[in-house]
């Protein structure tokens, strides 16, 4: 069976001025000199709906007034319509601010309709925008269920009592006849659809009959999806300039919710995002600070780019405010199946780890967090190195670069930053305790081109039965010194 959600938008003039998470302020908005929209604000100031502008200025001096934009309209529409992308691919906008959701297919994915309405309203309001939601099983049913915020009718039985008390004026096609049905007593789309269908259709025309038709499921309804771009770039203009980076986590997740719809849309996944800062304009205008995170595996959720961006952001110091921003996924990989494993991973998945290892180098640093990077290198010091886990390394290439006799021989548990000089006792090193050779020499001549080593390394034994990696420099020449001894690593 298909089942429709409709988001209806009523505050959408309003909203795309000072959305629902920016601070409260007396805003009003006007279309030809009329009040079509106001903040609480300026509600409880007096002001109110179809007001002229001179009354709204003697009753709310200190408002700001806006003209509408439906473009800005529009693009706000598309935000939200691109947000909502993770939950359906087919996805239509319908007239007044409304977006239809075909979600039939999407209920056992996301825990059933009540579970999937919440997690549509929460990315609404995350959006910034307050929405009126509503499922019916036909589209039409929704619409206008969510335009009059009568519920939700999940069979068609109980989408047919709720519309019978709807009143007439919800549908466009019977505005303009509305003194005339009040006049015969059609106060009701139930009264309405009690009426002659002839005689109706030639008072009033064929739409407000297929109308009628579309809501009940009388007729097929046909509906124009909306269409992923084939590159993903968000932007929004903040509504005031930003001096603290910790404020701009309110529109940088509205940015995230996009781009996770769009993945999701695309079935893709992202390595790299890039968070643009944009400061002022004109003369003194520079260059945008621009946040880069990379990700050791791809995502397409936004909870995790998330909890990154807010690590980022509370340690980046603004050179100047900001008034804009842009995020950009430059770099993309077909989204990966889900694990098949019955069982979950021990201590979490790959990806879990990955996700806290990410987390920790936002929060410290991507230099202070390190990974081991074991290099083609006899030489103990170059063949323990240490790198940001922001960088990659191939397992295979690395097999592939180290000599074949490696993994043969013994290496220690633990090496010391720097080798410790040995005291020499009874012509033997002493470490707390006399050290006893417990294997041959390992000769290591390497590193002409930049740090020459010349040693002779062996595994010792103390009196604790503790075993350490030494090794003795071997001099160049024919008089060649007393033996120097040094400890440079533990065996576990």
């Amino acid at each position: 069976m298909r089942l429709w959600i409709a988001l209806h938008l009523p505050r959408l003039p309003l909203e795309v001025f000072c959305p629902r998470w920016s601070a409260d302020s007396c805003t009003v908005v006007l279309e030809q000199e009329r009040v079509i929209a106001l903040s609480d604000v300026a509600y409880a100031a007096g002001v109110r709906g179809g007001l002229r502008r001179g009354g709204a200025i003697l009753l709310a001096p200190q408002s700001q007034f806006q003209q509408r934009s439906p473009p800005l309209e529009a693009e706000a529409l598309q935000a939200v319509a691109m947000a909502l992308l993770r939950f359906t691919p087919q996805l239509a906008e319908a007239e007044e601010a409304t977006l239809l959701l075909d979600v039939g297919a999407s209920l056992r994915l996301f825990g059933g309709i009540r579970a999937l309405c919440r997690k549509v309203a929460d990315s609404v309001r995350a959006l910034g925008f307050t929405g009126t939601l509503s499922c019916a099983p036909t589209a039409r049913g929704a619409w206008l269920l969510a335009r009059c915020g009568a519920g939700r009718a999940l069979t068609m039985a109980s989408l047919t009592r709720r519309l019978e008390l709807l009143p007439v004026g919800v549908l466009p096609p019977a505005r303009a006849y509305l003194d005339w049905m009040e006049g015969i007593g059609c106060m009701t789309l139930g009264q309405l659809r009690r009426l002659p269908r002839a005689g109706l259709q030639r008072r009033c025309g064929r739409a407000l009959l297929d109308m009628l038709d579309d809501a009940h499921g009388a007729r097929p309804e046909m509906h124009a999806w909306l269409a992923a771009p084939a590159s993903f770039r968000a932007r929004m203009e903040l509504f005031d300039r930003v001096d603290n980076a910790a404020a701009l986590l309110f529109g940088a997740h509205r940015l995230l919710l996009q781009l996770t719809g769009w993945l999701s849309a695309r079935q893709l996944a992202v390595e790299r995002i890039a968070l643009s800062l944009e400061h002022e304009r004109g003369r003194t205008a520079g260059p945008p600070t621009v946040i880069d995170i990379v990700l050791a595996e791809p995502t397409w959720q936004d909870g995790h780019l998330l909890r990154l961006l807010k690590e980022r952001l509370a340690k980046q110091v603004l050179d100047a405010p900001v008034i804009g921003l842009s995020l950009e996924a430059p770099r993309l990989q077909p989204m990966a199946p889900p694990s098949a494993s019955l069982f979950p991973e021990p201590g979490g998945s790959k990806e879990d780890w990955q996700r806290l290892l990410e987390l920790l180098a936002a929060r410290l640093g991507a230099d202070n967090v390190l990974q081991a990077a074991p290099s083609a290198d006899y030489r103990p010091e170059q063949a323990n190195l240490w790198r940001s886990v922001q960088q990659k390394i191939r397992p295979a290439d690395l097999r592939a670069q180290l000599p074949p006799d490696v993994s043969s021989l013994p290496r220690p548990t633990w090496l010391l930053p720097q080798p410790i000089p040995l005291l020499i006792r009874d012509h033997r090193p002493y470490y707390g305790s006399p050290l006893r050779i417990r294997s041959g020499g390992e000769r290591i001549e390497a590193g002409w081109w930049d740090t020459a080593q010349t040693r002779d390394y062996f595994m010792a034994e103390g009196e604790d039965h503790a075993h350490y990696w030494l090794f003795k420099e071997r001099g160049g020449g024919a008089a060649e010194p007393e033996t120097r001894w040094y400890l440079h690593g533990f065996f576990g």
